[in-house]
């Protein structure tokens, strides 16, 4: 065989797959308002359960929900004959995926839930099989072609299946309102907590902050400068940033420098401040790109009026490294 047939196969079973895809709009109808419904007014967990394949894409919608703040579990319904069943309870909502329905496995949880008024969503294809029987609310996959070459193998199914349970999560994501601010909270790790990670999250505050009056002298402001340890000390005058002396500025003027030398002759004025709200993978950018070491971080409101500032914290270079951002 041509080895470029292995592109050319691949390509025929991602459009079959694709056109297959289309048909999830059948199932944006009356039950699935009721489905999204019930599970924005559940008062307790949204449980996910499915064998095999269908149980793989249960906990994968399960972990979805999880991840933005729907509480919610996977329950293996073999295991769950074993005592598992007693984590449901009443107020929480059974979300089942098997895409015959008919999946024997399923009738001893399917009968917990219905014994105990547990609410059901059934996810299958078949409107007369065992799970949408027992379902308070049915949703129908509409039947798909596989993409293998039997025609067989559960490859365009699973996919429209698991299409449909991302559409749920979406769906209850934009009625809550959820936003990156409260993806991040719950994402306080890895590469996509990082990235969303603001200047306000990681800024040194309070009294960590090396602040010196503008009347004071450079005896002083070193004092503070080794004390805080940012390299950096910032010039105050009414509470209002006046200007910002480095230790950059001080090994370039040693010279010419004594202890009692004011520092309105030496600080820089206006220096660069980012709004608490900036991303911090960017305020990462403006140091690489000002190369410089620290930025003051000023508050919302303060930034949006552009005069004077009051200092909120400080990003420093290696608070951005001790959080993966490079």
């Amino acid at each position: 065989m041509n080895k470029k047939d292995y592109i050319n196969l691949a390509k025929k079973s991602a459009v079959l797959q694709i056109k297959e895809l289309k048909k999830i709009n059948k199932v944006f109808n009356s039950s699935f308002i009721k489905a999204i419904d019930l599970i924005l007014n559940c008062k307790g967990k949204v449980v996910f359960a499915g064998i095999g394949k269908s149980g793989l894409i249960a906990r994968k919608i399960s972990a979805t929900f999880s991840s933005v703040g729907v509480p919610s579990f996977f329950c293996d319904p073999a295991q769950a004959l074993h005592g598992d069943m007693g984590q449901i309870e009443k107020k929480d909502i059974l979300i089942v995926f098997s895409y015959s329905g008919n999946t024997s496995e399923l009738k001893n949880m399917l009968k917990y839930a219905n014994r105990f008024r547990i609410k059901i969503i059934g996810v299958a294809s078949k409107p007369d099989s065992l799970l949408l029987k027992a379902s308070d609310i049915r949703l129908v996959l509409p039947k798909v072609k596989e993409s293998d070459v039997t025609g067989m193998v559960p490859t365009s199914s699973t996919s429209i299946t698991m299409l449909l349970g991302d559409c749920m999560a979406t769906t209850v994501m934009y009625k809550r309102k959820f936003s990156k601010e409260k993806f991040r909270i719950f994402h306080p790790g890895g590469n996509i907590g990082n990235t969303l990670l603001l200047s306000k999250d990681i800024m040194v505050t309070g009294k960590k902050l090396p602040i010196v009056n503008y009347k004071k002298n450079l005896g002083e402001a070193l004092k503070i400068m080794n004390q805080k340890k940012l390299g950096i000390v910032v010039v105050v005058k009414d509470k209002y940033i006046a200007g910002l002396v480095t230790d950059g500025d001080l090994r370039r003027e040693i010279k010419f420098l004594s202890k009692k030398t004011s520092l309105q002759k030496l600080m820089t004025r206006k220096p660069l401040v980012v709004n608490e709200n900036m991303p911090a993978s960017k305020a990462l950018a403006i140091m690489n790109e000002k190369k410089v070491t620290s930025l003051l971080v000023v508050s919302d409101d303060n930034y949006k009026k552009k005069n004077k500032f009051k200092l909120k914290g400080i990003i420093h270079i290696h608070l951005l490294l001790q959080y993966g951002l490079k």
